[in-house]
């Protein structure tokens, strides 16, 4: 493999004498400066951020995979996508994208079965910049709410358009970032969840204090009545649904990214629409809840209270509260709930529930009686891999739709109909592909603590033939499960003969609760120790070296290969780190008039004001663990400029300092984005950034020079 004689010269970064006295601790912060205005120095940090950008540009000059790559991903992107029908009386609404789009587009199909396009971000934005966050049809189909947002900031923008017409009936309303939109029937109202007015609050605390609102549409939404939040934890996130004929109010709360929530109901019919009168279900109970108000007039209940794994009780909504629950569907020792839909209809002998698993990641689909909970049999998958949400029509049916993919078969749309037992496609993407052959295993692994973790391993053969380049993929927090998917990344990296491998460590969802909890807060070490395992397993199997081995990150995952790196240098050759966290001291501080939710996420990392929760944070925060003397891997960081999740000084501080401490020859560099965000963007801007991640990997890894 080709390596440079000489280590890069890198831009000067001037090291502060900052030291903060935390709890009695000396916490030095040398690069405090790339923070940026108004606390780092503005003009330091363009300085320095361009003569990055120079030092970025030689390195790219030098990859030789990135068209191919790029080309490559391209064309195994080339099919689009669609997505499941919602459907709302005679109407359904989908989204659908073609190759060639920037976007996605959400379509109408009408009662006469034409179809017309309601929203192409393409034709509002010529630009790009403009992404569709998210939509929501009202209870009968005539009105769509939808909110978007500009270069990247997911400051959303809510808006109500009369479908028949496209015609705007209400908005712009602005401060709706991340709002659900409980419609009423009749679609003369909604609740939904907005900020309120940032005179009323401090300049750091602007991407919070959330409430729930009801709105009347073509009103000002100054005159909004205020429902629920006033005077609860400013970090709160807040949910809020109407049952399908408008009896029922759901109201839920969650402190930051929390693994558990709050939750309360209103009768409509009993009590004032302004004024609901709520019910406690669940306060100050550590487990996550939610209610289906279905159609036989039960109340169906998904939780992990008591079932980390999840469980689906029942109970009359006049008396919600745990003590009358009583279980439909209970845990299983080894699988995950998902989700469940009712198929009922005068066609069947009786109403029957679909429920959807993840046994070790890999999706399971059971369909049991809905009066008792028997389960009936297994509903056949078209694979071993994922499958989408359940949707079923609002007003009920023999029907269910869903989306189902693994890393080799592009996202579907099936239905399963109750009538028929039968499994069918429905919609495919509009394009096709050719998807090369690759090998894909899911095998187990031993941890340092002797926990079986599992990984999936996608190659060009099926056993090890020689050490390959190879790419180690986590993430390992917020319960988020690493599941089977088509991606195109992936594969065209197997196509050009590496291998693939996603992790499915601590702190994930991958086998229910508890594996989340095993990953987060003081047990953050777990996560790295199962990558660190995963690592050394691949490389003792054959199937890679140290300095063939890229591991690859982003968000939360950006903060696992970030300790990676920094912990275990020398078992890893090459590091993409993708909008991390990575100064774990200061990730909860907000610039003066910024808007930046860094404070949401102490409930799964720690909080550095509580002195026992900073240790934790210190003991493998990326930033602080830099040392010198040492050969650091190939590192390129990702950072995008209006990201308002994982603040781009993250990526800047620990270049500046890797730069600084690594006595190693191979690349530190930094690759920064302008008006993109930590969320959506163009398809040609997500091809560019996977094909030069791609390229420095390939680079790095050796490639191709086997």
């Amino acid at each position: 493999m080709t390596t440079p004689i000489d280590a890069p010269r890198y831009p000067d970064a001037p090291r502060w004498d900052i030291v903060d006295d935390l709890h009695g601790r000396a916490v030095p912060d040398p690069y405090r400066w790339l923070e940026g205005a108004p606390i780092g120095d503005a003009e330091l940090t363009a300085g320095w951020s361009a003569a990055q950008a120079d030092l970025m540009a030689a390195e790219r000059a030098s990859w030789t995979h990135t068209e191919t790559f790029a080309e490559r991903i391209g064309a195994l992107l080339g099919a689009g996508y669609v997505s499941p029908p919602y459907f709302r009386r005679d109407r359904a609404f989908f989204m659908r994208k073609t190759g060639d789009q920037e976007f996605g587009i959400l379509l109408t199909l009408d009662p006469d079965g034409s179809e017309r396009v309601l929203i192409d971000p393409m034709e509002l934005d010529p630009t790009g910049l403009t992404t569709l966050d998210t939509w929501q049809p009202s209870k009968e189909g005539d009105l769509l709410a939808y909110m978007l947002s500009e270069a990247g900031t997911e400051e959303s923008v809510l808006r109500v358009m009369d479908v028949a017409t496209g015609e705007i009936v209400d908005g712009p309303i602005d401060r709706v970032r991340f709002s659900p939109i409980a419609w009423l029937p009749g679609g003369e109202s909604y609740y939904y969840v907005r900020q309120i007015d940032p005179e009323l609050v401090p300049d750091h605390e602007l991407s919070f204090h959330r409430r729930v609102w009801l709105h009347r549409v073509g009103t000002d939404p100054q005159t909004d009545v205020m429902i629920f939040g006033e005077g609860r934890t400013i970090t709160n996130y807040y949910g809020v649904t109407v049952s399908r004929d408008g009896h029922w109010l759901e109201i839920s709360s969650a402190e930051g990214t929390e693994p558990r929530n709050d939750l309360w109901i209103a009768d409509l019919t009993t009590s004032p629409l302004e004024s609901p009168a709520l019910i406690d279900v669940q306060v100050d109970v550590d487990a996550q809840t939610s209610f289906l108000f279905g159609r036989d007039g039960r109340a169906y209940v998904g939780t992990d209270r008591d079932a980390p794994r999840g469980r689906i009780a029942v109970t009359d909504p006049n008396t919600p509260t745990v003590e009358y629950w009583i279980d439909l569907i209970p845990e299983d020792p080894t699988a995950v709930l998902n989700d469940f839909a009712i198929l009922d209809g005068d066609e069947l002998e009786r109403p029957l529930m679909a429920v959807s698993w993840t046994r070790h990641t890999v999706g399971e689909l059971t369909l049991h009686d809905l009066e008792t909970g028997e389960r009936i049999g297994e509903i056949p998958l078209p694979g071993v891999g994922t499958m989408g949400g359940l949707i079923e029509r609002p007003e009920g049916g023999p029907v269910v739709w869903f989306v189902y993919t693994d890393y080799t078969t592009l996202p579907c749309v099936y239905t399963y109909d109750a009538r028929t037992g039968a499994v069918e496609l429905f919609a495919s993407p509009p394009g096709t592909v050719d998807v090369p052959p690759v090998y894909s295993r899911q095998i187990t692994y031993t941890s340092v603590d002797g926990t079986q973790v599992r990984m999936f391993i996608l190659s060009p053969t099926a056993e090890p033939d020689r050490p390959r380049a190879t790419i180690l993929y986590g993430y390992g927090g917020f319960g988020i499960p690493m599941q089977p998917g088509y991606s195109a990344t992936a594969l065209a990296w197997v196509e050009a003969g590496g291998v693939y491998a996603v992790a499915s460590l601590r702190g994930g969802g991958e086998e229910g609760e508890e594996w989340h909890r095993d990953g987060m807060l003081g047990s953050k070490q777990n996560v790295y120790d199962d990558f660190h395992a995963a690592a050394e397993w691949l490389i003792d199997q054959g199937w890679t070296t140290p300095e063939k081995l890229a591991i690859n990150g982003g968000s939360n995952g950006g903060l696992l290969v970030g300790a990676a790196l920094t912990q275990r240098p020398e078992l890893y050759g090459t590091v993409v780190c993708v909008a991390p966290l990575l100064d774990m001291v200061r990730y909860v501080v907000v610039p003066p008039g910024q808007k930046y939710l860094g404070p949401s996420w102490t409930v799964e990392y720690g909080d550095p004001e509580i002195p026992e929760e900073l240790d934790w944070l210190l003991a493998y925060s990326p930033y602080h663990r830099v040392a010198g003397d040492t050969a650091y891997p190939a590192t390129l960081f990702l950072v995008f400029d209006n990201d308002s999740r994982t603040d781009p000084m993250h990526g800047r501080k620990l270049c500046a300092a890797l730069q600084h401490a690594t006595t190693g020859t191979r690349p530190i560099l930094m690759r920064s984005e302008a008006g993109v965000g930590h969320g959506a963007r163009s398809m040609s801007r997500s091809i560019e950034e996977s094909a030069e991640m791609l390229a420095f990997t390939a680079k790095w890894t050796g490639l191709g020079d086997e």
